[in-house]
């Protein structure tokens, strides 16, 4: 067979917008800004003075593919432990400042990549910008212009009733407007809200007044499950048109997931490197094999595959073939046996039992030649799982 083009295609990946173009800025070794990559964050929901118990979930949302790390400042007994996570942490530390100004401070002197401030609750913020500004631009630390829809100034709730996006808006550009007179200007902006239509409405108004990047997010946004879509629909909407510079997916669930979602997210959108794809179908009336199950065993045992492969498991006659043939790696099941395609071709038909270890065999030798390689894998291939 030929004319057939599979895999990632040559050069820039197509994405739905060009990326808004913003100031830049770096927080530690991370670039944030129009000229660099959409980078995934996180949260530690460890007690950050117990530096052990942080510095080990640091390690394991860098290994899941976190870029910048954040983690909370409440207490003295945090801002203490601050110089010596900044320090171990393998990843950029964002400190994260609320009530107490002097905080702040602490967090800069210990070298954190970068401070995120909510000034609806931090004591008299506004009097302090030109100490903050000043400490904040002699150290090189940039500041993450944090607005809450929870915790808008008193000012911003007495004119606006509630957090709108106008509300929303106008309290970050009065904030940033406030660091600019002091000469500061290494700002990022976040406008979260737990509604992701008054969200998305937020950030397009602050798009469109202002050059400074932007930090994704939707606060508070709920179980796995429903933060996860809430996230996906409200970054999708924004991403989709160039608007954000770095996301977090907020859940009620382990930071490693909030990582995981937000890569899936980014590599949707082309706005990261794809690597491994599983494309499954609904099963239905057609399905000649347990599909659910066969899409399940073949994702855990490729899971942690970090090469672009797409792999296509379908068990339905009508479109399981064009399907399986399209992918890098597929099967099309039916009467208790499947057929293997690699590259568009069957190399093979196996008895259904033997699917999963075939595919995943298959999958594994691809990947090998792929690692001994490199220069090839821009051109990789790719696994759709169809059910």
């Amino acid at each position: 067979m030929t004319g057939i083009s599979l895999g990632m295609p040559d050069g820039p990946l197509p994405t739905l917008a060009p990326r808004r173009k913003t100031r830049q800025l770096m927080v530690g070794d991370v670039g944030v800004g129009s000229d660099y990559p959409v980078s995934v964050q996180s949260m530690t929901t460890t007690k950050t003075h117990d530096i052990n118990a942080t510095l080990q979930q640091i390690a394991q949302l860098t290994a899941a593919g976190c870029d910048i790390i954040r983690v909370a400042c409440p207490k003295t007994v945090d801002a203490e432990a601050l110089p010596v996570i900044a320090a171990k942490s393998p990843i950029p530390v964002i400190a994260d400042i609320h009530f107490q100004p002097r905080y702040i401070f602490a967090a800069i002197d210990a070298g954190c990549a970068a401070v995120r401030v909510n000034p609806g609750n931090i004591r008299e913020f506004d009097g302090r910008v030109k100490e903050v500004a000043k400490a904040a631009g002699d150290a090189g630390v940039p500041i993450r212009i944090g607005i809450n829809a929870g915790s808008l100034d008193r000012r911003i709730m007495e004119k606006y009733g509630k957090a709108t996006p106008e509300a929303l808006v106008e309290s970050a550009v009065m904030e940033a407007a406030l660091f600019e007179e002091h000469g500061f200007g290494d700002i990022a902006i976040s406008v979260k809200h737990n509604d992701p239509v008054v969200m998305v409405a937020a950030y397009r108004q602050l798009a469109a007044q202002t050059d400074y990047p932007l930090h994704l997010g939707v606060t508070e946004a709920g179980p796995a499950f429903q933060g996860t879509v809430k996230s996906a629909v409200a970054f999708g909407a924004l991403l989709a048109e160039g608007i954000g510079d770095t996301i977090r997916t907020s859940l009620s669930a382990d930071p490693v997931e909030e990582i995981k979602v937000g890569d899936q997210i980014l590599q949707s959108l082309n706005l990261r490197p794809r690597t491994l794809e599983i494309v499954s179908c609904p099963s239905c009336g057609r399905a000649q094999v347990d599909v659910y199950t066969l899409a399940e065993r073949v994702s855990a045992g490729l899971e942690g595959l970090e090469v672009p492969l797409r792999v296509a498991v379908m068990g339905c006659v009508v479109n399981g073939p064009g399907e399986a043939r399209d992918a890098d790696l597929g099967v099309a099941s039916g009467n208790g046996k499947g057929q293997i395609f690699v590259k568009g071709e069957v190399i093979r038909t196996v008895p259904e039992d033997q699917i999963v270890e075939t595919l995943i065999e298959e999958a594994m030798h691809m990947a090998d030649g792929m690692t001994d390689d490199p220069a090839g894998v821009a051109g990789a291939p790719q696994v759709t799982v169809t059910r």
